[in-house]
């Protein structure tokens, strides 16, 4: 019996120095590289690779994702209607979906009704917010569409200039630069007027980028380059006019949405002149084309579905991720410095509304931060603290897939690059060294590192 009590002491002191042992990190080879949003991964490849719900949806928030996913996909209508009415009286598009094609990017084309770019407009200066300041007579957006009573605000004309570009050994390139020209402009516009196209970017998985913490984007950011790899990150500070706090940018092309809801609630009352809560009053307020209405376009519940909606879609799994060429692709993303803004892993924090997206490890490729991206890229109109050169670095994970959710893949804020190497081959400014060395690499390199982002 004593034999047994001193076993069972032992044991215990073993048991119990098991259970106090602090907890070690899981080993990086152990993580499965395919599930790019953790526990809100899915594996498809197909057209509808940006459109599924995350797994594991109660019953209730699978009703809501569905329901959400109806409104997305729902064409408004100007009122009075019974249903889904409130569109206009200016405004660019009839549906979410209109621009974000299968949940992702949109085409570059201006005025029909498939079109997905939109024009940011302002003059020099600042509202009271810190936000770019609006023109007088337009507003902030350029709206090429109206109601049969009222006129649009006129149209954008876009031509290319194809520019060569060699290699160092001598493979050939193609760049197209696009201009943009408005034209039939109901007013004038004022000189100094600032245009920045900007195209649909894709809405998945930004339940997931709501979720990093901010300490963690500000852990990025390098404003001095105090490091000297050429790469100074900085945060977006913008007016959120639903909390009606300043708050981190995290989405828009320049992070000038704090948050889905807000990003959401603008592209109703922007793209589609709808009001609702966060937007109550028409886009086209202080205009001769306002049209008072006494109440909001839409019910709460119908932003909140969408917002949900967009809040619980999945990120489609990395492929090949043993395939050896698109391996070496990785590494020569890191060793290029790639990963100086495109930065492949984040954790989330806690969201005990949605499991599925609180606590993972993901890997979105991005440091939600504005970066210098050089004179090439610039739209020379400031947005919050965005300059005219700056941009928000968007997300790698997914586009790999453009070209079967989108039929023909478009890259870059306004579409104007076709292919993956294009794309790279725009980068400047802080990118600008990681451009070059990647211009110097070999034909086989070059290709693997495409390789590489395609499996994203």
């Amino acid at each position: 019996m004593k034999k047994l009590s001193v076993v069972c002491c032992l044991l215990l002191i073993v048991f119990t120095g098991v259970l106090c042992r602090k907890a070690q990190p899981f080993p990086e080879e152990s993580f499965d590289t395919r599930l790019s949003g953790g526990a809100a991964t899915v594996f498809l490849s197909n057209s509808k690779a940006f459109g599924s719900e995350i797994p594991g949806l109660t019953g209730y928030d699978a009703f809501m994702h569905e329901l959400g996913d109806l409104l997305f996909n729902q064409t408004f209508v100007s009122a009075p209607a019974p249903q889904f009415g409130g569109l206009g009286p200016i405004y660019n598009n009839v549906s979410c979906v209109s621009c974000h094609h299968n949940d992702g990017k949109g085409t570059p084309t201006m005025g029909l009704i498939t079109s997905s770019l939109l024009t940011k407009i302002s003059i020099p200066g600042t509202d009271i917010h810190g936000g770019a300041l609006s023109i007088p007579g337009f507003g902030s957006q350029f709206q090429d569409k109206a109601t049969s009573t009222k006129k649009a605000e006129g149209k954008i004309t876009i031509s290319y200039t194809e520019e060569p570009f060699s290699f160092a050994d001598g493979e050939k390139a193609s760049l197209r630069r696009p201009t943009y020209t408005p034209n039939n402009t109901y007013l004038p516009l004022p000189a100094g007027a600032m245009l920045s196209v900007r195209l649909a970017p894709p809405v998945f998985g930004l339940g997931l980028l709501e979720l990093i913490p901010e300490s963690t984007l500000l852990s990025y950011a390098d404003e001095t380059d105090a490091n000297g790899d050429g790469i100074s990150g900085r945060p977006n500070y913008v007016y959120n006019p639903h909390s009606r706090q300043r708050e981190i940018g995290r989405f828009g092309l320049k992070g000038n949405n704090p948050n889905i809801l807000v990003q959401v609630a603008g592209a109703f009352h922007q793209d589609m002149g709808i009001t609702n809560y966060v937007f109550p009053e028409e886009s086209s307020f202080g205009q001769i084309q306002y049209d008072p209405y006494d109440g909001t376009d839409i019910a709460d519940s119908t932003l909140d579905a969408v917002v949900f909606y967009i809040r619980s879609l999945a990120v489609p799994a990395r492929r090949n991720v043993t395939d050896p060429v698109a391996l070496r692709g990785e590494q020569l993303f890191n060793q290029l410095n790639c990963s100086g803004c495109h930065i492949p892993t984040a954790y989330t924090g806690v969201d005990v509304r949605l499991p599925a997206i609180s606590n993972q490890r993901i890997h979105a490729y991005t440091d939600l931060l504005l970066h210098d991206m050089g004179p090439g890229l610039a739209d020379g109109r400031p947005d919050y603290l965005a300059d005219g050169n700056e941009w928000r670095t968007p997300p790698l994970w997914g586009i790999g897939l453009f070209a079967k959710t989108n039929g023909t893949p478009f890259y870059l804020h306004d579409g104007r690059a076709r292919t993956l190497m294009e794309a790279i081959l725009w980068h400047g400014g802080e990118a600008e060294r990681s451009k070059t060395a990647f211009t110097k690499l070999s034909k086989d390199d070059r290709d693997a590192l495409i390789k590489f982002l395609s499996s994203l």
